[in-house]
């Protein structure tokens, strides 16, 4: 049956017909709707993870057992997971494991445009590239093939435009697949008496997939009509094509290692060679590198952001880069926003009103806190890092800094816990304050530890963190509800006088969640009382807007009531003006 699938839901299907049993991965956009959708079929262990690195072993435990495993993460995730990414390049696999690492060029969602074709070939694991759904089917089977052909870990590497975007795929049929487990301490167990001779393997495999990539069939030469050539591999495939559907195209689904013949070959037919990828040279590095001068790449593409049809032309025909997304008239910065409700929009109004302090911020909806009205935020690292961040900085000042970490509940568990044990164990001064909105909202409200529920929407034991940082031996642990500002305001500043490592949790759960049910008692302004004092709008809450006045839209209000908590003359309330 022929339908559409986004990239990531065809990654999935292409699971589910290669016999998968296990799923695993931690939510990050443009990776995460591959296990959401893997968890829509029956018969394969899914699992939100608190971390990339958890997900991963979990992954490696099950393929090793002999049962098809994928751990799907995004391109800053695979950095988390890297510990195990390595040695399992050593150990190998029994049943095939395919880790699905989406990059970002662009940073639609991301910290950094990270390429993860280089950390695969430090790894010394191929990597295959698909282009379209079609490709994200057939190539994950592809993968688990490699991956019980060569005894290794295969990288399925997507950008968000593969992931994101829509095409016509055919759907197949589910094969069952197991492997039998043996126990082989020579093979699986890491010590360095083990790993010498398990490193001499890696070394011989890589030869093999080498001469794997000069005959397999995703990598194949595409006739052209006139005499231009491209090589290029996933999305810039795509936008080869359609900037110059007549030119001669090597187009390349195995990424690493490469066809160095097949690419010797092709290049020795033309004059000139456009090597075209997004981000970092590596086709281009890689290629110079076994001799092949005739190349022109990165001098005319761009090393930053995403390509596009216009501007591969533009670079080939005037050797200019084209500005995406040019505007030519001037319009207004329209920062992004908290949604209105947000319960972190009361914490970093109290935040913002707070002096002398240095705040350290983390990965999730609340660094948007960082941003005006509030810029109640000093620095964005990756995840967990506000924490060590903020243990760092009290360390390194003379004068007694105050620092308050903010982290959410989801990014907590990721990384946070170790930062608070670090703390504690050396005598920190710091305020942690975790925004704990019972979800991970960032990337489209999955479930963590701490929420109570699977990925598959069961209970199951929920994380008390209140509990959790009592016993990790936190001076101070103490919840508050972050729709109360002018009480939230005096216990935070308290509690900066208190030495030792001091936790907040501001509980309130998203106001989006559909799991979650609120009463709606939608807030107006009397006009009458209204001084025009805009503290109101000092929320940034985008229900409220100004003409001659401070007006709340109806449509948009969520009923948090914050907006009623900080008016000082009684101007806002349920009642609305007749």
């Amino acid at each position: 049956m022929k339908m559409l699938l986004l990239g990531n839901w065809a990654v999935a299907r292409g699971c589910y017909e290669a016999g998968v049993k296990v799923a695993t991965a931690y939510p990050g956009t443009p990776s995460t709707e591959i296990i959401e959708a893997i968890a829509q079929y029956d018969g394969i262990y899914c699992e939100w993870a608190p971390n990339e690195k958890v997900a991963l072993e979990v992954a490696i435990g099950a393929a090793i057992y002999g049962r098809r495993a994928i751990c799907s993460m995004k391109h800053v995730g695979l950095n988390v997971a890297a510990d195990p990414l390595f040695t399992a390049s050593y150990t190998g696999i029994n049943a095939g494991l395919l880790i699905a690492v989406a990059d970002d060029p662009g940073m639609h969602s991301s910290q950094n445009e990270q390429d993860t074709r280089n950390i695969a070939k430090a790894a010394k694991v191929p990597v295959i590239e698909p282009a379209d759904s079609q490709e994200c089917i057939d190539f994950v089977k592809i993968g688990f093939e490699i991956s019980e052909k060569f005894d290794t870990p295969v990288i399925l590497r997507l950008t968000t435009r593969v992931a994101h975007s829509q095409s016509v795929v055919e759907e197949g049929q589910r094969e069952e697949i197991e492997f039998e487990y043996k126990k082989d301490i020579q093979k699986y167990v890491m010590m360095p008496a083990m790993a010498r001779p398990r490193h001499e393997f890696v070394e011989k495999r890589l030869k093999s997939l080498k001469e794997l990539s000069e005959t397999i069939e995703i990598n194949k030469v595409e006739q052209g009509t006139q005499k231009m050539a491209f090589i290029a591999s996933g999305i810039a495939y795509q936008y080869v094509k359609e900037a110059y559907p007549d030119a001669w195209v090597l187009k390349l689904g195995m990424v690493w290692p490469l066809p160095e013949r097949l690419i010797k070959d092709f290049c020795s037919k033309f004059e000139k060679v456009y090597v075209v990828e997004e981000l970092d040279p590596f086709l281009e590095e890689n290629i110079k590198a076994i001799g092949i001068n005739n190349i022109v790449g990165k001098e005319i593409f761009k090393l930053t952001g995403e390509y596009s049809p216009s501007f591969i032309k533009k670079a080939v025909e005037t050797k200019e880069i084209e500005i995406p997304y040019k505007v030519e008239q001037k319009l207004p910065p329209r920062l992004p926003v908290l949604c209105p409700g947000c319960p972190h929009r009361g914490i970093f109004y109290v935040l913002s009103r707070l002096k002398d302090v240095i705040i350290t911020g983390d990965i999730g909806c609340y660094t948007l806190g960082a941003l005006s009205p509030f810029n109640a935020m000093d620095s964005c690292i990756c995840m967990g890092a506000s924490i060590g961040m903020a243990h760092g900085i009290s360390n390194a000042s003379d004068k007694k800094q105050k620092v308050i970490a903010v982290i959410g509940d989801s990014t907590f568990v990721h990384s946070g816990i170790t930062g608070i044990v670090d703390a504690v164990y050396n005598g920190s001064d710091i305020l942690v304050m975790i925004l704990d909105n019972s979800t991970t909202g960032m990337t489209g409200h999955q479930d963590h530890p701490a929420t109570g529920y699977t990925i598959k929407g069961q209970e199951t034991y929920k994380l008390d963190l209140v509990a959790l940082c009592k016993v990790l031996g936190c001076s101070v642990v103490e919840e508050i509800n972050p729709y109360k500002i002018n009480e939230n305001f005096e216990k935070i500043r308290k509690l900066l006088a208190v030495s030792g490592v001091k936790v907040v949790i501001a509980k309130a759960p998203c106001r989006l969640h559909r799991r979650y049910k609120f009463t709606i008692s939608k807030r107006y302004i009397d006009f009458e009382k209204c001084k025009n004092c805009k503290l109101c709008l000092r929320l940034g809450c985008p229900a409220i807007s100004i003409k001659e006045k401070p007006t709340i839209d109806e449509n948009l209000c969520l009923a948090c009531g914050m907006c009623e908590n900080v008016c000082k003359f009684g101007a806002i309330s349920t009642q609305k003006e007749q």
